[in-house]
């Protein structure tokens, strides 16, 4: 139980269906929590992660954390564009910045569609890629119990970074990315050790478009339905690997694999290490009481 009772929304990202995508705990105002309350809040709550919102002395800046229901994380991205689109909704059209661990995240909220619901665009701080160790790469498919066979060799292992860490496994498939179910402890503790946020497990469908999913039982939960910082990693992957040109579009399919669909746009802009990563959200009906 927590001491303070915040107003805690409820928002998907990646899809206007709140069926679908992620969904995010957004807590607009978190400045009378504690860190304990923060992370009691996002249990009780229950979801991959929830943002919590502390303001500062810029209009439109706010510092962010993000907690999963059993640690506070540097960055999250679904988290992300969910606030975004709060915000969208009672601010229109805006420029926000957020604070985070990871570092200086800016955040474009538009319209999209014909309802003119937000659209929201973070755009990462400076990504990385660097090699695994093979044996790394061998105990994570025996946690995932894949075997080496099945995965696509012009994909190579990396762990990448835009916010946040992940190692990227390539399926030369799309039923053996469809066929998850893995030893959650046993790939917990590799990804502690290497200090992974997620597993970014991807299958490529076309020169632009990939379908991902993400275990993430650091975080206390099985998989994440669709992670923007992930997609972020991703971007900087392909194109440092030169998978995708240096002026570039993903579409990354997420969720399908767990009924709830969404989908992450990763821009790549040549010129600019950073990378963009948008789409849509949606409120969440509270529970009935």
């Amino acid at each position: 139980m927590t001491t303070h009772t915040p107003e805690v929304l409820r928002y998907t990202a990646f899809s206007a269906d709140p069926s679908g995508g992620n969904p995010a705990g957004v807590v607009l105002d978190a400045s009378a929590l504690s860190d304990a309350e923060m992370l009691a809040v996002a249990a009780e709550l229950d979801y991959s992660e929830t943002a919590f919102l502390l303001p500062t002395d810029t209009e439109l800046t706010y510092r962010v954390r993000y907690f999963s229901p059993q640690a506070e994380v540097p960055f999250c991205g679904h988290a992300t564009v969910a606030t975004a689109v709060a915000l969208g909704e009672r601010h229109g059209p805006v420029d926000l910045v957020f604070e985070t661990q990871a570092g200086t995240v800016p955040v474009a909220v538009t319209k999209s569609g014909a309802d003119g619901s937000p659209y929201a665009v973070l755009t990462s701080v400076a990504p990385h890629t660097e090699p695994v160790a093979d044996a790394d790469v061998t105990e994570a498919l025996a946690a995932l119990d894949w075997p080496a066979a099945d995965l696509d060799p012009a994909v190579p292992p990396r762990i990448a970074y835009a916010g946040a860490r992940h190692l990227i496994l390539a399926a030369a498939t799309r039923a053996r990315l469809a066929d998850l179910s893995y030893d959650f402890d046993r790939l917990a503790a590799l990804m502690h050790r290497l200090d992974l946020t997620t597993l970014q497990l991807v299958h490529r469908t076309s020169d632009t478009a990939f379908h991902v999913r993400d275990p993430f039982p650091v975080g206390g939960v099985v998989e994440d339905p669709a992670t923007g910082a992930a997609a972020a990693a991703f971007g900087a992957y392909a194109r440092e690997l030169g998978l995708v040109a240096e002026d570039a579009t993903l579409t990354l399919h997420q969720g399908d694999d767990l009924g709830r669909p969404g989908v992450l746009t990763v821009e790549l802009r040549a010129g600019d290490p950073r990378i963009r990563v948008g789409g849509t959200g949606a409120r969440i009906p509270d529970p009935a009481v």
